[in-house]
């Protein structure tokens, strides 16, 4: 069966922007994920264990990256529409 061919506007290209959207989506996993980074109990913050208050500061951490990436993606797609490159 035939492949659809896929018209110059509707191909994913690599760009800059996109790999620091990337890199923005992927920091609060590898942060996450390497929890020998963080197991521990000192420093404390009002009396909170870091392991806890880490995790937490990670939410609204992620919550800017994640905005920042969207952004990022959507003013490139915005300039891609109307042919600036």
């Amino acid at each position: 069966m035939p492949e659809p061919a896929e018209s110059p506007t509707s191909r994913q290209v690599v760009t800059p922007t996109r790999i620091v959207a990337g890199l923005c989506l992927l920091a609060p996993f590898v942060s996450m994920l390497w929890v020998s980074s963080y197991a521990r109990i000192e420093p404390t913050l009002i009396g909170i264990p870091f392991f806890y208050w880490y995790q937490m500061a990670w939410v609204l951490i992620s919550t800017v990256l994640t905005t920042v990436a969207y952004k990022l993606v959507r003013r490139e797609q915005r300039l891609r529409k109307d042919g600036v490159r």
